[in-house]
Formats: C-alpha cells, sequence, structure tokens
C-alpha cells in the first residue's frame, strides 16, 4: 500500500487490458499497491494467470480474463469479472497493443495488418469503453485512462499505429467531452518505457534509420534507444486515476522515464480571415502568399 496522500484507489475495481506483460503490467501492480483489485488481461493466458498470481503474492487483489480486448465478448467478461470480484468497474486502464511490422510503411503495408493494428489499438480501446462507460455513468463516477504514443506524430514512422493511436487521442477527448457531466474522466498517456516492442536489433535499426532520415533528432533517437523501465510511467496511470487526479480529464499526457509532459490541446493558429459574405473565395496564389 502506498503511503502517500491518499489515492481514493483502496477498495475499487479495476480493469487492465495488455496487463500481462510490459508497461500494463506495471500498471497493474501500481494499481494493487494502492489498494484496487484488479482485472489482469492479456492475449496469452498464461501470462495473464501469472501476472495476477503475482500481484496476489505482494499482497495485492487480482484475477485474470485473457483475450484480445478487440475480440467478440471480451470487454464484457472483463466487466463482468470486475463486478464479480470487486462490486463495480471504477476505473479502466487500456494498454493492450501490438508492434508495426518491421519495416512497414504505407508503400509495404497490407490490408490485414492494417486491420490489425486498428484493431489492437483502437477497435479494444472502443470496445472496452463502450462496455465499461455505462457502468461508470450509472454510478456517476469512473476513470478511463488510454494508451496513446508519441507515435501519433508521425515521427516513428509506420501507419496502423500512429494512425490508431491518434484515433485513440481522438477518441478519448470525444469520451471525456461526452461524460464530464456524469463524474467520468478519460485522459490519454504517451508512454515511454523499456518493453518487449523497444528492444532489440530491429527496434535499433528502425530509429538509427529513422534518425539518419532526420525524422528524430537526437535527443529522441537517445530516449528511444535508452528507455526507462516501465514502473517511471506506470505511477502517472496511478495518478489519474485516482482522486488525486479529480477535474482532470480530457488531457494527452506523456511519461517517460523522469519526464511527465502534457500536450497542448490542438486548436487553429489563424493565418488569414476576410469575411466572406463581402469577399470572394482565397485565389490560389492568395493562399500560397499565406500558407507557403
Amino acid at each position: 500500500m502506498s503511503s502517500g496522500p491518499d489515492s481514493g484507489l483502496a477498495g475499487r475495481g479495476a480493469v487492465v487490458t495488455g496487463s500481462s506483460r510490459g508497461i500494463g503490467r506495471a500498471v497493474a501492480f501500481a494499481l494493487a499497491a494502492e489498494g484496487a483489485g484488479v482485472v489482469v488481461n492479456g492475449r496469452d493466458p498464461a501470462a495473464a494467470e501469472q501476472t495476477a498470481a503475482d500481484i496476489v503474492a505482494a499482497g495485492g487483489r487480482a484475477v485474470a480474463v485473457p483475450g484480445s480486448a478487440a475480440a467478440d465478448g471480451v470487454a464484457e467478461a472483463l466487466a463482468d469479472a470486475a463486478v464479480r470480484a470487486y462490486g463495480s468497474v471504477d476505473v479502466l486502464v487500456n494498454c493492450a497493443g501490438v508492434a508495426e511490422p518491421p519495416g512497414s510503411s504505407i508503400l509495404t503495408i497490407s490490408d490485414d495488418q492494417w486491420r490489425e493494428q486498428i484493431d489492437a489499438h483502437l477497435t479494444s480501446t472502443f470496445r472496452t469503453c463502450r462496455v465499461m462507460a455505462p457502468l461508470m455513468v450509472e454510478r456517476g463516477a469512473g476513470a478511463i485512462v488510454n494508451t496513446s504514443s508519441f507515435a501519433f506524430l508521425g515521427d516513428y514512422g509506420g501507419t496502423g499505429y500512429p494512425a490508431g493511436k491518434g484515433a485513440v487521442n481522438s477518441l478519448t477527448l470525444a469520451i471525456a467531452a461526452e461524460l464530464a457531466q456524469s463524474g467520468v474522466r478519460a485522459n490519454v498517456v504517451c508512454p515511454g518505457a523499456s518493453t518487449r516492442l523497444s528492444v532489440g536489433d530491429e527496434y535499433v535499426r528502425h530509429i538509427e534509420d529513422l534518425h539518419r532520415r532526420g525524422m528524430l533528432d537526437d535527443a529522441m533517437r537517445h530516449g528511444s534507444l535508452n528507455p526507462a523501465p516501465a514502473q517511471y510511467v506506470a505511477t502517472l496511470y496511478a495518478f489519474l486515476a485516482s482522486d488525486l487526479s479529480a477535474g482532470v480529464t480530457g488531457g494527452i499526457f506523456a511519461g517517460s522515464g523522469g519526464f511527465v509532459g502534457r500536450f497542448d490541446r490542438q486548436t487553429p493558429a489563424l493565418v488569414a480571415y476576410r469575411d466572406h459574405l463581402t469577399a470572394p473565395p482565397w485565389t490560389l496564389d492568395e493562399l500560397a502568399g499565406q500558407l507557403s
């Protein structure tokens, strides 16, 4: 249990997708350490069961529900397990995801690879939110924390991975706006951490190639090749799930090692204006002068 300020997580039910390994596993442990009961989830049944057993052995509460959160019936099974074991679904954290195929780009990705990426990142998030948000609204409280990535900016290349993560951002902002009056909060974390997706020769070659092409600067290259353990960013998830972040909703946050950041909300910067009631449309030459 935490010895810091009361997080309000003690006694609450939390569902963490993709929590059998990596960042999700660290988040599950962080929530359990604050007294939450955790439903552990992952595609590998043995890994999910082992993570749940490890949490229990450490003095926490956990049950395992394996399966892809994008698959039919899995989101419902996760919610049912939380209600049976802990009485409610108070927290939903989506950490499920898969790496984009090595070397994948708009020039090479197949339809099947695209669908796998969108399902793993966006559909899994949509399905769990769709199932669990009504339960939170009914109780008048709840916290949703979804996982995006720095990759949504396009700096890391790829197609389905950045597209899925960018869509997770937009979905979460829409959920936060819609459910604000219902007492349900929704935020996003773009994490950086040492996981099975950020190790290996293929990953190193990919980062070095992006740096060589000018897509990653020196600082981003260094951070990508030297990520901190997942425990460092797990506390950011736990904070956003807790009462300590009451009033924080609709935010896109970043965390990696000792770095914590917040993305500014996208708003258009005024480039030029004239009243359409009294002026014709901009010509191509005029737009070139304004936007080039």
